[in-house]
């Protein structure tokens, strides 16, 4: 028999095992799982994306996983090869918690610093280079003082997918070395913080016959 003391607060006997509070507890458990499962399935959708939203501090906001990879090649590598395409393809992590918003492009290394690129011809698509598929409308500017492309997304790719940008010069550099690219990826939403991905590399080369 329980002291009056111990049944008052109530402390369980010494002789009940671990099992019997297993069983006494069960309904009450399920009753709350239950519960929380109820409270799930009534919330709404954009409730359940902000969950998944990128992170917003003091205002600005930054990817929950940047992207940190990328690949930049051309399949047109001769100096002065007119109208060749540069694929930079980046993929989106899952977890990133915002779309794309833009990509800022700059060279950074080269021997030629003067060739030009038509940024009107700029392209986008979902998918990698041969493989391309649908298409990521774009807006790009190329300031030529700061050898800098500025992309955005008005249609933003979305964490999962693989984006490339075809880059379009009027012609390549008129002198062979490997051209250096800086890029940084921006998220989508109020004042987005840059975060860098990588360095891509294109080496032209001047052909035997030339």
């Amino acid at each position: 028999m329980l002291h009056p003391t111990r049944r008052r607060l109530g402390v369980l006997p010494r002789t009940w095992r671990f099992g019997d509070i297993q069983r006494r507890l069960a309904p009450a458990t399920g009753a709350l799982v239950s519960v929380a499962l109820l409270l799930a399935a009534a919330l709404p959708p954009a409730t359940l994306e902000r969950q998944a939203a990128a992170v917003e501090i003091r205002g600005s906001t930054y990817f929950v996983k940047a992207p940190f990879q990328l690949s930049l090649i051309t399949y047109s590598s001769n100096v002065s090869q007119p109208w060749p395409e540069y694929y930079l393809t980046i993929p989106m992590p899952e977890q990133a918690g915002a779309a794309l918003g833009a990509l800022e492009v700059q060279q950074i290394g080269g021997a030629d610093w003067q060739f030009d690129f038509d940024a009107s011809r700029t392209r986008a698509f979902i998918g990698k280079p041969r493989r391309e598929g649908r298409s990521v409308p774009v807006e790009a500017s190329f300031d030529e003082a700061r050898r800098q492309f500025l992309i955005r997304f008005p249609q933003p790719p979305m964490p999962g997918e693989t984006v490339t940008v075809s880059l379009r010069p009027v012609r390549n550099p008129i002198v062979a070395d490997t051209y250096l690219y800086t890029v940084r990826a921006f998220p989508v939403g109020p004042q987005p913080v840059a975060s860098p991905v990588g360095v891509g590399r294109v080496r032209i080369y001047t052909p035997d016959w030339y």
